[in-house]
């Protein structure tokens, strides 16, 4: 079976993933830092942003692919996906910053949106599935 939004998100999670992993790079070349953050601010600023992101996003990848395994709508699923690579986008170049940044702000906040929609989602699907499933009747019980 193919998961279309969940193969494009592992493709886009992955090449984000990259792309933070660059931004860490870039800093340790240019402070010559080749082991922790060396004390650096800006360092440990985009490791943190990197390391935030990997934190986030299995339970991301995880409800996706639930979700569209179990046949959701898939629009709501598709904005769901954008909106959380957009946030984490923007959270990365919001912990550039010195100061709390609206970036940064919103980047947390459109990820915990979409992690709180998406698990609603998930639990509600789950409940509305199972009324109108069948009770599971017991086994007998033998004795011996």
């Amino acid at each position: 079976m193919l998961l279309p939004i969940s193969l494009t998100a592992a493709g886009a999670a992955a090449l984000l993933h990259i792309w933070l992993s660059v931004r860490v790079s870039q800093v340790r070349r240019s402070q010559q830092i080749l082991h922790g953050d060396g004390g650096s601010p800006a360092l440990l600023k985009r490791m943190r942003a990197h390391a935030n992101y990997a934190e986030n996003l299995p339970i991301f990848l995880v409800l996706l692919v639930l979700l569209e395994l179990a046949g959701v709508w898939s629009l709501p699923l598709w904005i769901a996906t954008i909106t959380f690579f957009l946030a984490r986008i923007l959270h990365a170049f919001g912990m550039d910053k010195d100061k709390l940044s609206p970036l940064r702000v919103i980047g947390i906040a459109g990820g915990w949106l979409v992690l709180l929609g998406l698990s609603g989602w998930a639990i509600a699907t789950t409940y509305a599935e199972m009324g109108s499933m069948p009770v599971r009747q017991q086994a007998p019980i033998i004795k011996g």
